[in-house]
């Protein structure tokens, strides 16, 4: 496989990714385990997780909550337009929209919208308030398009 991380020069090996492809369906998983399933030592998968770790092809690790267990039921993806001509900068737009608990995500993208949020919300009424309140209220943003998920078809991380 040729998977090279640029910035370190670093090529993981099929252990390498077999390790990865067993932490990303359980990070939990003890590395005991993980060194039974890739045939080597445990010391071995510890040493290469740490490789991994210091070279950034593993980040941080995170619980995973699910939002409808939450009251979270609607999942929307808002499309924000930003008029920039006034001395606001996008930053300034962006730190504003940061504020917003209920997004969860945002990315800076290309054509018509200056940022593609994603958003949890506990019904179409409590989205409603948090798009007028909450995003629209921004006098620098011109317009929103919102998307309403009807149902995650899958999420995976990236393929290694």
């Amino acid at each position: 496989m040729n998977h090279q991380n640029q910035t370190f020069g670093f090529q993981p090996d099929n252990t390498d990714v077999k390790i990865l492809n067993l932490l990303m369906k359980d990070a939990r998983m003890p590395f005991t385990q993980i060194a039974k399933k890739c045939r080597i030592s445990g010391a071995a998968v510890h040493q290469r997780f740490q490789k991994l770790r210091q070279t950034g092809i593993i980040s941080g690790s995170t619980v995973t909550i699910s939002p409808k267990s939450m009251g979270y039921m609607t999942c929307a993806f808002i499309g924000i337009q930003v008029n920039l001509t006034t001395s606001t900068t996008h930053d300034q737009v962006f730190q504003k929209i940061s504020e917003i608990a209920e997004i969860v995500e945002c990315h800076h993208i290309t054509g018509k919208y200056s940022l593609l949020v994603k958003i949890f919300a506990k019904n179409n009424e409590h989205l409603k308030k948090i798009i007028v309140e909450k995003i629209q209220s921004v006098p620098e943003i011109i317009s929103t398009e919102t998307f309403i998920s009807l149902e995650e078809g899958f999420i995976r991380a990236l393929p290694v």
